[in-house]
């Protein structure tokens, strides 16, 4: 099992890595807006998770280890939002942390690595409750990388948009991101069809066999009404329809604070549509009307939902539909009309670590699916991602639903 677990460390640490290998040291420190981290903040945060909730402790509690901690004021710089660890440097101002510079934080990202092994190498000698709670945080570092390492490419997006030379990540039309974003959609999207259920009690939530975030859990009943959902994701040109009918000028399609959100940043399109291109990851590319829209906010997936005389799904109608969708995962995340709340049951970790989704569980939107940049592997029926209503610089689109009567 630790050997397993080893090699998925080693991998996952090593694609962060290989993440930033197209990108120019000045692109390592860009933040294009408050909402968006610098690579190197990511790179920094997630050695930092280890060394936060793995090495150090163990290292206090008398576990011999030759690693050696970074600085104290480190743990200022790269805390994201865990309060009880204790104060962190405020978020909109991280693209301004030139130092340390990055092979600083690449030579504590080694060592960390290193100390990692070495407890690797001490679990067989730990009682097995203490071993198997070293184990399932190892596992939540690794799986909280691989959020980072799609965050950070969408951050990376957001910032290089708001260059008038309009870079690149990489123009690799072959093996890039935006390769495998084409591949994915394949020759077109097919015919639309409503694809029915007749409602009734259902289970969703995690199974409890695996890795999964405590927001995923419990699994639990819920009662749904008869109700259809789409076959496939809206389309560019769908979507096209819903702008030349004046849908961004339509109050009436809108939530009053969607349609606020409107006025006030002169939403037009979505976010990276530019005349009949749209900016991605290999720069401007032809915009395919084919292809599922993307880039939208929670409020622009509701009014063209509205628009369209239907609805977006609940998470629980999408989730016990999974099996059957077509571009379910690994396309686009797909908004609902789920609030982001607890789980019936649910109780967060004890400690900083419970930090992690529970604190967040108001005022945003569930998602569910993936998207082509989510990591290989790191998606699963039950999962839950969240943003803010207004948020669209995430590869996010939208799947109708309806009610039948």
């Amino acid at each position: 099992m630790t050997g397993e677990l080893r090699s998925r460390m080693v991998e996952v640490r090593q694609r962060s890595l290989e993440l930033i290998a197209p990108l120019e040291p000045e692109d390592l420190c860009l933040q294009g807006m408050a909402d968006a981290s610098p690579p190197k903040w990511h790179l920094g945060h997630t050695t930092w998770f280890f060394e936060q909730f793995l090495l150090r402790p163990q290292l206090e509690a008398g576990l011999e280890l030759g690693y050696e901690p970074a600085p104290v004021a480190w743990s200022y710089l790269f805390n994201s939002y865990y309060d009880a660890v204790g104060a962190r440097h405020p978020r909109t101002e991280r693209g301004l942390l030139s130092r340390p510079p990055i092979e600083a934080v690449l030579a504590w990202r080694r060592r960390v690595d290193q100390g990692l092994e070495e407890l690797l190498d001490q679990l067989p000698r730990l009682e097995c409750a203490r071993a198997g709670e070293l184990m399932a945080l190892l596992e939540l570092g690794l799986q909280h990388e691989q959020q980072h390492q799609e965050l950070l490419l969408m951050d990376l997006l957001d910032g290089f948009s708001r260059n008038p030379l309009e870079p690149a990540y990489s123009r690799d039309l072959q093996s890039g991101p935006e390769a495998h974003y084409q591949q994915l959609i394949g020759g077109g999207s097919g015919d639309t069809h409503w694809l029915e259920h007749p409602g009734g009690l259902v289970e969703i939530g995690h199974d409890g066999n695996g890795f999964h975030f405590d927001n995923e859990a419990p699994r639990h009943r819920q009662w749904l009404e008869p109700f259809a959902i789409s076959s496939r994701l809206v389309s560019n040109g769908e979507y096209a329809a819903f702008i030349a009918a004046d849908g961004y000028r339509r109050p009436e399609l809108w939530m009053s604070e969607g349609w606020a959100v409107v006025q006030q940043r002169g939403w037009q399109a979505p976010r990276y549509w530019r005349d009949d291109e749209e900016f991605g990851l290999a720069g401007r590319q032809p915009r395919r009307p084919e292809a599922p829209v993307r880039h939208l906010s929670w409020f622009e997936a509701d009014a063209y939902a509205r628009w369209a005389g239907a609805r977006l799904p609940s998470e629980a109608e999408w989730e016990v539909m999974a099996g059957e969708l077509p571009q379910a995962q690994g396309l686009l995340w797909q908004w609902t009309a789920s609030p982001y709340r607890p789980y019936p049951g649910f109780r967060p970790a004890a400690g900083a670590v419970g930090e992690y989704n529970g604190k967040f569980m108001s005022s945003q939107m569930v998602l569910r699916g993936s998207c082509f940049l989510t990591p290989a592997g790191h998606a699963r029926r039950s999962y839950r991602n969240f943003f803010p209503p207004w948020s669209r610089w995430m590869a996010a689109g939208l799947r109708l639903a309806r009610d039948r009567s």
